[in-house]
């Protein structure tokens, strides 16, 4: 149970920099769609949409290759010098090749003239990728206090700086504050083109993530020997084709949508400005995201740690247990308050025009989480191909959902779409684990968890109690039993006292 314990504490500080950073940036949103025309957010969704996708590829899963060598009893340090310069190496090289087409992508695109933003998103990746290799030794040695902090300081220097850049820039440039200033700030601020700031920002956090993760690095070696690097790319290979169908999954939808949604769609609203909307109700899933992300971060190490144990089976369906019941908490209390989330961080009412297909992209990201519990069959017993099939299949089912859905049902297609392939993503994985590495998950309560909930949303939703308050009262009542519910349900089992902080035997 002290491993329990130390997941559960780990969890906590990998959650308190994801959901604090987060909610933080999340700041950022209502000024965004403040400042930002629908097409303007369009833009930024687009490249980061994109971002996705090339982070996969600056990293192809050397980032779990250096987890399963370094706690195979090797040696982890020259694991860390063969990962870490595999993907310095890399890295600097992708990103060459993309300010040398930086014209030809910005063409492609659509933002002719504009190339200096491309400069700055091969930055952006490469510094991320790079990051990555320190960032996992950091979760290995169980520094997650330092993790946290690094994290953080990133957010907070975006913050930061998009404050000053969208604020105190901006005001100056419309006349409002400091006139004195005015002509300084008319020097370098382009008005046409404002949404590159975002991604100005991000690159210059990111640089200095660098040096706060210098100690890392003081003790790092370039080395590229290639009989220890070819056991880990054979590793990793799968973890990328995985990665690259897992980001298709998650991301292409944003890219689809602009190019698959019929003209005049949504009357006077261009595909691109169909796409802000679409983008910035996307964010409010960030609430699910936040905590599987913080589980995602410590639960890698600890699965891999307990592998060689008798009972992580019973283990892992415990964990499974209390990991479902948590979200689908999540899933319900946020849907059942959207109104008033959206009101807060949704500033433009336009964007609030898509915040109906928010639950399902909860409840999408709920059965990711849950495929991602289930995917440790295929980790720690190194049949990671089977990752990549099931992934590969998702990316598919991907891009064919959204060629059906998208010209009929607009971005409620793209939303459902993220909903069905995480599901059948996520049977497939539980089918084939059970063959593989059977785990006694408890299906029935899942189902019963997810179902209640789900019931829940649908009812309470478009509730109408005739007043604002009395809707509310009744909402977050209806989340209050459904705790109780499984409070009394979990009290008796190991999952209830992860969930609900009883001590742990």
């Amino acid at each position: 149970m002290a491993g329990l314990r130390g997941l559960a504490g780990d969890t906590m500080w990998y959650g308190l920099s994801s959901i604090v950073g987060r909610l933080i940036n999340y700041l950022l949103v209502p000024l965004y769609t403040a400042v930002f025309a629908l097409g303007e957010y369009g833009i930024v969704t687009e490249l980061y949409a994109y971002i996705g996708f090339f982070y996969v590829i600056y990293t192809y899963g050397m980032e779990t290759a250096y987890f399963r060598f370094a706690t195979k009893g090797e040696d982890e340090k020259s694991i860390f010098n063969t990962s870490f310069s595999a993907i310095l190496t890399s890295s600097f090289l992708f990103s060459v090749i993309l300010v040398i087409f930086s014209s030809d992508i910005a063409a492609i695109l659509g933002y002719e003239g504009k190339e200096v933003v491309i400069y700055w998103l091969a930055a952006i990746i490469a510094i991320d990728a790079i990051v990555s290799i320190p960032y996992a030794r950091l979760r290995l040695q169980k520094k997650a206090k330092k993790f946290a902090f690094i994290k953080l300081f990133q957010v907070i220097l975006i913050i930061v700086l998009n404050l000053f850049f969208y604020l105190l820039c901006y005001k100056i440039y419309q006349g409002v504050w400091f006139p004195e200033a005015k002509s300084i700030v008319d020097s370098f601020f382009d008005e046409e083109f404002k949404v590159k700031y975002v991604f100005l920002s991000n690159m210059v956090a990111n640089a200095l993530v660098l040096v706060l993760l210098s100690k890392e690095l003081k003790d790092f070696n370039f080395t590229l020997k290639f009989d220890q690097l070819k056991p880990l790319l054979a590793y990793a290979l799968p973890l990328l084709i995985m990665g690259l169908a897992g980001i298709t999954n998650e991301m292409l939808s944003r890219a689809l949508l602009k190019e698959w949604l019929p003209d005049n769609f949504y009357p006077g609203q261009s595909s691109l400005a169909a796409l802000g909307v679409f983008g910035a109700c996307y964010k409010l899933s960030v609430f699910m995201l936040l905590g599987i992300q913080a589980f995602r971060y410590a639960a890698e190490p600890f699965f891999f740690s307990e592998a060689s144990n008798k009972n992580s089976p019973v283990l892992f369906a415990k964990i499974m247990s209390g990991f479902i019941a948590l979200n689908a908490i999540v899933f319900m209390a946020v849907s059942v308050n959207l109104e008033p989330i959206g009101m807060v961080f949704l500033r433009n009412p336009e964007y609030r025009e898509g915040l109906y297909i928010v639950p399902f992209l909860l409840l999408g990201y709920l059965f990711h989480g849950i495929y991602y519990n289930l995917s440790v069959w295929y980790k720690i017993t190194d049949q990671t191909k089977y990752g990549a099939i099931i992934t590969g299949f998702g990316a598919v089912m991907t891009v064919v959902l959204n060629y059906i859905l998208i010209p009929i049902m607009g971005y409620f297609g793209s939303a459902l779409a993220t909903l069905l392939t995480f599901f059948v993503m996520t049977v497939i994985n539980f089918v084939l684990g059970q063959k593989h590495f059977p785990v006694p998950y408890d299906v029935a309560k899942a189902a019963e968890y997810l179902l209640v909930s789900s019931v829940a949303v649908w009812l309470l939703f478009n509730l109408d109690a005739g007043h604002w308050a009395l809707n509310f009262l009744i909402k977050n009542a209806s989340v209050l039993l459904f705790v109780t519910y499984i409070y009394l349900r979990e009290r008796k089992h190991l999952a209830g006292r992860i969930i609900f902080g009883y001590k742990l035997p």
